[in-house]
């Protein structure tokens, strides 16, 4: 799950399925009592495009992914506070060669390419609706100038920021296909 409108399908399904449901934050859904029937709900996720992770590998690099996605999207990465591999570790308590070991093996990209798509389309996002200033993107982002930034999206996307911006119907994508 990796939006509000995602949370509110999760939960209305649980319910549909009678299941009294305590909180759904994204990536994990938190059910008053046990279901008996994890087969009725994984059908029912499924068919809304969503998919159960039981085992604890596959919830570590979902917690990752939803945690990338989050300090991404809040603009709070700061260039110069603290590596986000740092933060990362801090959060999920497990080194960063860890993390990004087996979230290559699970996912068949690095773990800095997927934090640099979901940087890109934060910046396209921003772009998009003209909100901020390329030093103001680069510095939310994390980056050390507008011009690191500036090259990550160009090697990302094909275009510059300006040229992006530029651009009729912007091309972004959904952040789980990233």
């Amino acid at each position: 799950m990796v939006c509000p409108r995602c949370i509110r399908v999760v939960r209305e399904e649980l319910e549909k399925l009678g299941h009294k449901v305590v909180s759904v934050r994204l990536g994990e859904a938190e059910l008053a009592a046990k279901p008996d029937d994890f087969a009725a709900i994984s059908t029912a996720m499924e068919k809304q495009g969503f998919a159960l992770l039981e085992e604890r590998n596959a919830k570590l690099i979902n917690e990752l992914k939803v945690f990338v996605q989050e300090q991404v999207r809040s603009g709070s990465l700061e260039s110069g506070v603290q590596k986000f591999s740092v933060v990362i570790e801090n959060h999920l308590g497990k080194t960063y060669p860890y993390l990004s070991q087996l979230f290559s093996q699970s996912e068949n990209q690095t773990l800095e390419h997927y934090i640099i798509a979901q940087k890109v389309e934060q910046a396209k996002e921003w772009l998009a609706y003209d909100e901020l200033t390329l030093s103001e993107m680069a510095f939310r982002l994390g980056y050390s100038s507008v011009s690191h930034l500036s090259y990550q999206f160009r090697k990302t996307t094909g275009f510059s920021p300006s040229e992006f911006k530029a651009l009729k119907g912007h091309h972004r994508h959904l952040l789980t296909d990233l």
